[in-house]
């Protein structure tokens, strides 16, 4: 009996150790998965992971709407690198340093890729009815020029006689605004929009107002907004509307 308890006492030993040693090796590695949604025109773009060329339905190159999910393993202490690339020019649009502790922040990147203008956004265009006009705003470089150090701003949509269209309370860096419709009125006539501070009527930075001249089209308008300097002058230009490159 002795040696029958001591034998089943030496498997109950090895069979924890042997538990112990399979919880080390997986705690040691974790599983990543990333989901990557995009639109790139006119040029293709092409995502490399570790320098590797990265193949989605057999081309290593992609263009207009791309979608794709790569499946990979974490060691700890680990580091991948996934870089977007212009495919024309080979110019690295964006690189995502990923390992074991960071992983689960980089779960679903989206994209959109125009001439001059990279957006770490996904971009999708609202439904509008017939004879109506939807905004929406997104301002990615919010500050570089101005210093301004707001994440959001807020934008007042008036027409030319100062008649308000709509109001936006937040158009941040990483997302479009909410969408606000109004009814069409003229092909011709611009319409404007006033940026302040959140929740005043200050302008969002300096003391002069900030208005960016739009032109509005039928349906949804997408606005991309950018601080620039002209004549050493901060200036904000509503020029990008992202409504043109889809469907």
């Amino acid at each position: 009996m002795k040696k029958t308890l001591v034998f089943i006492m030496g498997l109950l030993v090895l069979a924890s150790c042997e538990g112990e040693l399979t919880d080390a090796v997986d705690a040691a590695q974790k599983p990543g998965t990333v989901k990557i949604k995009g639109y790139s025109s006119p040029h293709a773009v092409q995502f490399r992971f570790n320098g590797e060329p990265v193949i989605i339905n057999q081309q290593s190159s992609y263009a207009n709407n791309i979608e794709t999910t790569l499946q990979f393993v974490l060691d700890r202490g680990e580091r991948d690198l996934l870089g977007i690339y212009d495919n024309e020019t080979g110019n690295e649009l964006a690189k995502y340093d990923i390992t074991y502790d960071n992983i689960d922040d980089y779960k679903e990147l989206y994209f959109f890729n125009l001439p001059d203008i990279f957006l770490e956004t996904y971009a999708v265009k609202p439904t509008v009815n017939i004879g109506r006009v939807g905004f929406v705003f997104i301002f990615p470089n919010l500050g570089e020029f101005s210093g301004s150090g707001l994440e959001t701003v807020k934008g007042v949509l008036k027409r030319e006689n100062g008649t308000v269209l709509a109001q936006f309370e937040n158009i941040g860096k990483e997302n479009f605004s909410e969408l606000k419709v109004y009814s069409f009125f003229s092909a011709t006539a611009p319409v404007y929009l006033e940026l302040y501070k959140p929740g005043t009527t200050e302008p969002y930075a300096g003391t002069a107002p900030i208005r960016v001249q739009l032109i509005q089209t039928v349906g949804a308008n997408m606005i991309v907004l950018q601080e620039k300097i002209e004549n050493g002058n901060l200036v904000v230009k509503g020029d990008i509307d992202i409504a043109d490159y889809l469907n």
